[in-house]
């Protein structure tokens, strides 16, 4: 089996899955007794801004679970304005990137709510720590719903914004939801194509994901009437031969930078059999249909490119925007102030979100 096996995939975004070590992280069962609460402090891993509103709500979905997002308001707002609906990467929560995202947003005039997805976070659902092609999408429409029912939300003008595995995502929310006018997608996967095929397609062949279908199948008997075992977060220690791509991971999930305790990627990843689903499934199936506007954002250097732009292939209209940010890599665009360029994604907004 190579270094970098198919349990990485299941880890939010092929993590390694061995010799994990974990701090302050809290353990499934807990859930199992103690439904997520709101965290009354600050606990993001960046600070509030003095230009913003902050807020906690939450909101169902049409599964029947309950979201917990932040709401970032610019101070001194009046009158409905254009929202953006905020969620990723994929095994983070609400506390590491997508805030970020949205704060900023809202510093440039938007209402934007960072959430976190279902199963994860301080959002409800158990088993914890599964994911959904169906349910996660499902989730940004939920996201919609909330905000159209806010009256100091347009909701005629209603974005998303997708980070790493959630732009994806997005971009699957924005094929099925009419009410999205404006999709953005940063730093994108395509998390069926890699759990499928691995990076770069180097195992999309029939053999490979049939050996990947045993291998979860056998971990779905050994979970029955069990708390489902999981796959691991970021490798840590790092290997010293790791690639570059996993020491940046490294370097925002496993240190001060990024690190929280509620994020998978950050501790023991994702319930090893979420794969299941991604494994059987095409997010981008329909992209090529959606009307509405979109911009990819990745950075030059981003292993993940090709998600991108093989998604951006797929897309059609004249209102439909591919962004190469110089010099970035992957998580660069995960919090990077002076790297993301948060002005253009925001004039994207404006121009579409009229």
């Amino acid at each position: 089996m190579k270094l970098f096996s198919f349990t990485f995939v299941l880890s939010a975004l092929l993590f390694l899955a061995a010799s994990c070590r974990h701090t302050n992280s809290i353990p499934q069962k807990a859930y199992l007794t103690n439904p997520p609460q709101l965290t009354k402090e600050w606990d993001k891993v960046f600070p509030l801004s003095d230009e913003v509103e902050h807020g906690k709500v939450t909101f169902p979905t049409r599964f029947g679970l309950t979201l917990a997002a932040d709401v970032y308001k610019p101070k001194a707002a009046t009158g409905r304005l254009a929202a953006i609906a905020v969620c990723g990467p994929f095994g983070a929560v609400k506390e590491q990137s997508s805030g970020l995202y949205a704060q900023e947003l809202a510093k440039r005039g938007y209402l934007a709510i960072a959430f976190d997805p279902s199963f994860t976070g301080e959002s409800s659902g158990t088993p914890r720590f599964v994911a959904s092609p169906d349910i996660n999408t499902e989730d940004f429409q939920a996201a919609v719903d909330y905000l159209i029912s806010r009256e100091d939300v347009d909701a005629e003008r209603i974005g998303i914004l997708g980070i790493c595995g959630w732009g994806g995502l997005a971009i699957n929310a924005a094929a099925i939801d009419t009410r999205v006018k404006a999709t953005v997608a940063s730093t994108m996967y395509d998390m069926t194509r890699v759990v499928a095929n691995g990076y770069n397609d180097e195992n999309d062949n029939a053999e490979a994901r049939q050996a990947m279908r045993q291998a979860l199948n056998a971990q779905r008997n050994a979970d029955f009437g069990k708390i489902p075992a999981r796959a691991g977060g970021v490798v840590d220690p790092l290997p010293l031969d790791a690639p570059q791509f996993i020491k940046d991971y490294y370097g925002y999930y496993k240190t001060l930078r990024g690190y929280h305790r509620r994020s998978l990627n950050s501790t023991q990843g994702w319930n090893k059999t979420s794969a299941l689903s991604f494994l059987n499934a095409k997010l981008l199936a329909y992209a090529g249909e959606i009307e509405s506007a979109v911009m990819i954002l990745h950075g030059e250097k981003a292993h993940s490119r090709y998600f991108g732009e093989t998604a951006f292939g797929m897309l059609n209209g004249g209102n439909k925007e591919l962004v190469i940010v110089p010099g970035a890599s992957h998580c660069d665009l995960y919090d990077q102030i002076d790297i993301i360029p948060f002005d253009q994604i925001a004039e994207f907004y404006a121009k579409y979100l009229n």
